[in-house]
């Protein structure tokens, strides 16, 4: 069995980097803006191979099944996240790529299989994202309201996500009875190629952590205040400190990402998509979802960072030089953050500046390390 360590989620690096929601119209840039992002297949699979040849961990999308309104209805087209990642996955060699799932719009045992297909076809490269809920006009267009109040859709997810572990630990058929779920002679073959796959959890609130804390091995949380992501990250640290794991858990959080030549390039960009061409109407459309069903961000901060919602859907700011931007992730990583997502307004046409420029930066400052395709160690194989 190949050593988990194969896995780009769990190299040395101590900053990791991946792209963020390339898989939905605009990324994370909430602009009216005619260059921003088109996530055609077209540009995703530029994107993806883009990433993989750089070096970075991984590829995250978001699930979103409506759109958000305003002018261009951001979000409201989206690529399916288990077909896009088991593709990329076809069409890429090193990076770890992650379907993201909500739990209770799909059931455990199929999302197993699907996940297991995903790593057999990335050879170790598959991810898990799970998603217990929020979002509540996605569920009245599935054709019901959210089924459960915060505290038991964590319940309903706790249960959802013991099958599927149970699934890719078991070689025989077996019984569950559960809350929720009621299996008879259940099984899922092929299994993972180690069993698991790395997973991603975002948690803003106690019963959000909670989960995280026992499950994940990535939980995200946003980077507001870094003073106050320092005292999260080490309750967070302490919590995960009582429970077993097979690895530490990593905290990661969301960037948005402006880099050019001089500062005030970057300054009047970022103010010319996100404040004089920003669809305003769909950012104020997703802080109200967000304040009246979601606990990612603190309720008392979501409208003090509409800018930034604007911007890159509430993502910590890494905008100026490519020095400003390095310090920016140094500046998280003394926080306690052992990553990020990257978003960009246009992923393909913007990143390779970043790669150019920035990454070298990191490596020189030892939160990367420099990344040789060549001399890389292969998916799946035994480290």
């Amino acid at each position: 069995m190949a050593d988990i360590k194969a896995n780009r989620m769990f190299n040395n690096n101590k900053f990791k980097l991946g792209f963020f929601a390339a898989n939905c119209s605009g990324g994370m840039a909430v602009t009216q803006l005619a260059e921003r992002w088109d996530n055609s297949w077209e540009n995703n699979l530029k994107m993806a191979q883009l990433a993989d040849e750089a070096g970075l961990e991984f590829l995250l999308p978001i699930a979103r099944w409506i759109g958000y309104g305003g002018a261009t209805n951001f979000h409201g087209n989206v690529l399916e996240t288990t077909t896009w990642a088991a593709a990329l996955l076809a069409a890429t060699r090193y990076i770890s790529v992650f379907s993201t799932v909500h739990t209770s719009f799909n059931h455990p045992v199929v999302v197993a299989k699907q996940l297991a297909t995903m790593d057999q076809i990335g050879q170790g490269r598959a991810g898990l994202n799970v998603v217990c809920g929020w979002n509540r006009p996605e569920y009245e267009a599935l054709g019901g309201d959210l089924p459960y109040d915060h505290v038991s859709r964590y319940a309903y997810g706790q249960e959802w996500f013991d099958v599927i572990q149970k699934l890719w630990q078991e070689e025989k058929p077996f019984d569950w009875e559960g809350h929720y779920f009621k299996l008879k002679e259940t099984y899922s073959l092929p299994h993972p190629l180690r069993k698991s796959v790395p997973i991603f959890n975002a948690a803003g609130s106690s019963e959000g952590r909670e989960f995280a804390v026992r499950n994940a091995d990535f939980l995200f949380t946003s980077a507001i205040s870094l003073a106050r992501s320092e005292q999260e990250i080490a309750g967070i640290k302490k919590q995960a400190a009582n429970v077993i794991r097979r690895h530490p858990l990593d905290i990661l959080t969301f960037s948005y990402v402006v880099c050019c030549p001089t500062r005030s390039e970057a300054e009047e960009y970022q103010h010319y998509y996100s404040q004089q061409h920003a669809d305003w109407a769909a950012v104020d459309n997703i802080i109200r979802l967000m304040f009246e069903n979601a606990e990612s961000f603190p309720k008392d901060q979501l409208q003090l960072i509409r800018d930034r919602f604007s911007a890159g859907h509430g993502g910590f700011p890494l905008v100026g030089t490519p020095d400003d931007v390095a310090d920016g992730i140094a500046r998280l990583h003394q926080a306690g953050f052992s990553g990020s997502t990257l978003s960009f307004v246009n992923y393909a046409q913007d990143f390779p500046y970043f790669r150019d420029e920035v990454l070298p930066r990191l490596e020189a400052r030892g939160l990367r390390e420099p990344f040789r395709p060549d001399a890389a160690q292969r998916p799946g194989e035994a480290a």
